[in-house]
């Protein structure tokens, strides 16, 4: 990992972010970038990390820049598109690209807002980032990120995105966001990437938090060993590994680290604890019912022996769980209300 400075050198970053509804959004975007582009475009899709990805060859066929898939110490070049590979964090580091097995952010990998991060860490002024259709708020903390740094940010119009939370969650999170038609941002990044020449260099300066949250996403064993995190104690745990979350504080946006790196945004860390209480009562029915069944068995038997009051006392606890089993199938019902949105392959998504 270099240091967490931003240098001139190497091509304009154009960092695009998207989720459900993001492969639609992706396709039109990609086919109104000119060949002439200068600016190397990163791409971020949630996908399943279990699946491979066919995103670079949709793009492909509609975009008129050479379109693949990022490989690990790839070099940056202006006038292409890399699109990050499933399960794996894309990472910008000077003029390449890290391809990582980090710790997940708000439950995704890859994540839009790693992906910011490292981009407005090595390319500071020099970064665009768009974020496009997506539920949740991934996105939202790099592009606050890539706004502290000099860069710019725009979002997908949030009437023509399909699920326009992450949009509007990113733009409100840095205050100052262009919100544009694809048509419009694919404007935007031309015009954008053609003025660089005449602007001044990125600021050159380190920041040792920006630096030290890239080094978690990269599996940097100083960031990953280093006793001081960032952020209060929040008194909340880690959905991912039950370590203790702190607190980070960026202008109105709250957001959480665990100690090995997972990051969650207070909405994504809300829906996740939603999905684990699901999977508690779950287990509480799954116990009720064994229950009651146990009891109606072992009632059967000692009313075969005789032994009616006894019966009687095990059927008693039969109605009982299955009362509160009711209660419990009940509470499950009303907190799994909502469906989640299906992501590139149709299975469904938290972001």
């Amino acid at each position: 990992m270099s240091a967490g400075r931003a240098t001139a050198a190497g091509p304009p970053i154009v960092a695009v972010g998207a989720s459900a509804g993001g492969v639609e959004a992706l396709r039109e975007l990609m086919s109104l970038l000119p060949s002439s582009l200068r600016a190397c475009v990163l791409v971020v899709l949630h996908v399943p990390g279990n699946s491979p990805s066919a995103l670079p060859s949709i793009l492909q066929r509609v975009c008129d820049l050479p379109v693949s898939q990022a490989e690990n110490g790839g070099r940056l070049r202006a006038g292409e598109v890399l699109v990050a590979r499933p399960d794996h964090h894309l990472v910008v580091a000077d003029g390449h690209v890290l391809l990582t097995r980090g710790p997940r952010e708000n439950g995704h990998r890859p994540a839009v807002d790693v992906l910011f991060r490292s981009a407005a860490r090595a390319r500071g002024s020099r970064t665009l980032g768009i974020v496009l259709s997506g539920a949740l708020d991934d996105g939202a903390a790099g592009s606050v990120t890539i706004a502290s740094r000099g860069g710019r940010v725009a979002v997908q119009d949030f009437e023509e995105a399909l699920y326009d939370s992450m949009p509007r969650s990113a733009a409100q999170a840095v205050g100052r966001a262009d919100q544009l038609a694809l048509e419009g941002l694919a404007a935007l990044a031309t015009t954008w990437a053609a003025g660089l020449d005449q602007g001044p260099p990125p600021d050159g300066a380190e920041h040792i938090e920006i630096t030290k949250e890239v080094g978690m996403a990269s599996m940097d064993p100083d960031a990953m060993h280093d006793l001081v995190r960032p952020g209060t104690p929040s008194g909340f745990g880690c959905p991912d590994c039950a370590g203790a979350l702190y607190q980070l504080e960026e202008g109105n946006l709250v957001r959480y680290r665990c100690r090995v790196g997972h990051a969650w945004s207070a909405d994504s860390l809300l829906a996740r604890q939603t999905v684990d209480l699901e999977g508690a009562l779950w287990i509480a029915l799954r116990s009720l019912e064994e229950k009651a069944a146990l009891n109606a068995e072992l009632g059967e038997r000692a009313s075969g022996q005789g032994h009616d009051h006894t019966a009687a006392r095990f059927e008693e606890n039969v109605q009982e769980a299955i009362g509160a089993a009711e209660l419990v199938r009940r509470l499950i019902t009303t907190i799994g209300g909502s469906a989640e949105p299906a992501d590139e392959s149709g299975q469904t998504v938290g972001g």
